[in-house]
Parts: structure tokens; C-alpha cells; sequence
């Protein structure tokens, strides 16, 4: 009768301890607009590496590239809702959700890779990203998406008149909307799953990319000229949804939010190594490259400030010049270097 209990004993706890194990064990959906092979996928790669590693694969990570699980909006409610774990997005989409990061999409705000990640591994980017936990985002890194060229089919674009009366996507968000227009053009704001079909279709003139995203998604099939405009730089947020991040016990938090971190300083590299094989590919394949001179490109700035000035007001002016003291700073700092 003892053994019987003792062997009873040892079942239940053995059952107890398989459900807490089982109950450990979780899955993580990562998704972003770009297609295997992009940089970004690359990033999203090495956290899938890195966790499952770390987590002796009681963290299982699934990818979903290519807006496979639909656009950056729809992955935003999802991730709210809890149906979808993570995702890696444009920071300045998410000013729909929180007005301050528009100052994302500011016009020539970043001068180099190096001064971004001084300023988004810092406490401003940190910061940023503590304003999404009321929204039910936790943002994790940021990764790289890089400075934005535009691209049009119908001519080469070599002075800023250049650019009027073309039809050009943009992110659907209002301060790229009336970027575009400072410079004379129509802007058509898009979900990114759409633009090659609207490219392809000629309802739209052009669209604006780094060249690693213009390349990775075979736009020289629909595109013609290219101009070097650096006009922006895309800081990519990483985000998990809040709803999952609170049913994960201090450990598996840690180790994700880690994992995150090291994967983004390797997506950076990465992203940067790709930016001169990416215009390559795409002068393989028919694609016209221009530059502006700096004549040009003083006055490409120019036409943008007051835009820059609008959107000064709206994220509030304080939080402007906490972001050009943060950006004096790392260019300092870099000089020492």
C-alpha cells in the first residue's frame, strides 16, 4: 500500500512537472513587410537563432516575411490583440498610435548609420519606445531599414523640379504626405504590399526605398530611374505584443528582450554591408542612377524644413530639442572616435 502511494506520488509530480514544462514552452510569430533575403529578414533570423538557442528551444520562433500576415496596420492590431507575437516596422508608422513618432519620418534628421545608433540605443530611442506600452506595443530595438532613394519610370531625376507632377507612394502617414507635396509631387499613400502592383498597373509614377528594399522586391521591373536622395532615414521599431509579454515569467522577458538587442546590432551590420550590392543589382537590371549635386540637395532640404517645422509643433517642440542635443552629442562623440 505504501509503494502504491509512493508510485502515485512520483505519477503526479511527474505529470506536474511535464504541464509546467509544456506550460513554459511558447511560440512567438515575427512578421515584416520585407521578403526573405532582405536585411530585415536577416535580422528576424538571427532572433529566431538566438532564442531558440538561448531558450534550449522552449521558445520556438516562427517568420513570416513578405506581409505574409498582411500589412504594417493590420500586424499593429494584431499585436494589441494578442493573435500576433512580434514585429519589425518602420518606427514612424507608429505615429499612428503615438503622435511623437513622427519625428521618425523628419526629413534629413539622421546624418550616418553611427549617429542613429548612438541616438536610438540611447536614451531617446528608449524613451520613444516606452510610449507604445499604453498602446499595447513593448518595443524591444530598433533595427535598420536605411536612407530612402526615390524611384520613378517616367524620367531621370537630376534637379529637385525634377521631381513635380510625379505620383510617388508613401507611407500612409501624414508627414510624408506633405513632404511630398513640398516638392510639387502627388502623393499616394499605400500599404507596401500594394505598391508593386500599382507600379506595375502605372498608377502610380514612382515610390521612395532604400535601395536594399527597391532591390530585395524587384522594383527595377516596374521602375526606371533612381536618384540618391537620402532624404530619410527608417529606424525599423522591433515590437512585441504587451498581451504576450505579460504572460512571460521574468526570465523568458529578459532573455527575448536580449535576444533582441544582439540581433539588432547584427541586422545593422548586415543592412549596411548590403547597401552597395543592392544598387549593383539594381543597375544589373536596367535601373538609371542619379545623384543631386549639393547644390541641389540644399535645396531639396530647403523645400523640406517646413515641413519639418510643422511636425515640430505636433510631436512638441521639447521633444525636438532633445533629439538635436542627443544628435550634437553623438556627432561629438564621433569625432573623438
Amino acid at each position: 500500500m505504501k509503494r502504491l502511494f509512493i508510485q502515485t506520488v512520483l505519477a503526479v509530480a511527474a505529470l506536474s512537472a511535464l504541464g509546467v514544462a509544456q506550460a513554459q514552452e511558447k511560440t512567438i510569430k515575427f512578421a515584416t513587410q520585407n521578403p526573405k533575403g532582405h536585411p530585415i529578414v536577416v535580422g528576424l533570423e538571427k532572433f529566431k537563432e538566438i532564442v531558440e538557442a538561448k531558450s534550449a528551444g522552449k521558445i520556438k520562433v516562427n517568420l513570416f516575411p513578405g506581409g505574409a500576415l498582411g500589412s504594417d496596420q493590420v500586424n499593429v492590431a494584431a499585436l494589441q490583440g494578442g493573435t500576433l507575437e512580434m514585429v519589425s516596422m518602420n518606427s514612424g508608422i507608429l505615429a499612428n498610435q503615438v503622435k511623437e513618432f513622427a519625428i521618425f519620418d523628419f526629413p534629413f534628421m539622421f546624418g550616418s548609420g553611427a549617429e542613429a545608433d548612438a541616438v536610438l540605443d540611447g536614451v531617446f530611442g528608449k524613451k520613444m519606445h516606452a510610449l507604445l506600452n499604453d498602446k499595447g506595443l513593448i518595443g524591444l530595438s530598433y533595427f535598420e531599414l536605411g536612407f530612402r532613394q526615390i524611384t520613378n519610370s517616367k524620367r531621370p531625376i537630376t534637379k529637385v523640379e525634377d521631381l513635380e507632377g510625379l505620383k510617388l507612394r508613401v507611407i500612409p502617414n501624414p508627414i510624408n504626405v506633405d513632404w511630398v507635396k513640398a516638392l510639387g509631387a502627388n502623393p499616394t499613400p499605400l500599404p507596401f504590399p500594394e505598391v508593386y502592383s500599382a507600379l506595375d498597373q502605372k498608377a502610380i509614377d514612382g515610390q521612395e526605398n532604400p535601395e536594399s528594399v527597391i532591390a530585395a522586391n524587384k522594383f527595377f521591373e516596374v521602375q526606371k530611374h533612381l536618384v540618391i536622395s537620402n532624404h530619410q532615414y527608417n529606424p525599423q521599431s522591433v515590437l512585441i505584443s504587451k498581451k504576450f509579454w505579460d504572460g512571460l515569467t521574468p526570465a523568458q522577458q529578459k532573455l527575448i528582450a536580449q535576444s533582441a538587442l544582439e540581433a539588432s546590432k547584427y541586422q545593422r551590420t548586415q543592412a549596411r554591408g548590403a547597401v552597395a550590392s543592392a544598387l549593383d543589382t539594381l543597375k544589373k537590371n536596367g535601373i538609371q542612377v542619379t545623384s543631386f549635386s549639393e547644390v541641389e540637395l540644399a535645396k531639396l532640404r530647403d523645400k523640406l524644413r517646413p515641413v519639418t517645422a510643422k511636425y515640430g509643433v505636433t510631436v512638441g517642440q521639447d521633444l525636438v530639442k532633445e533629439l538635436q542635443g542627443d544628435l550634437e552629442k553623438a556627432r561629438s562623440d564621433l569625432k573623438k572616435k
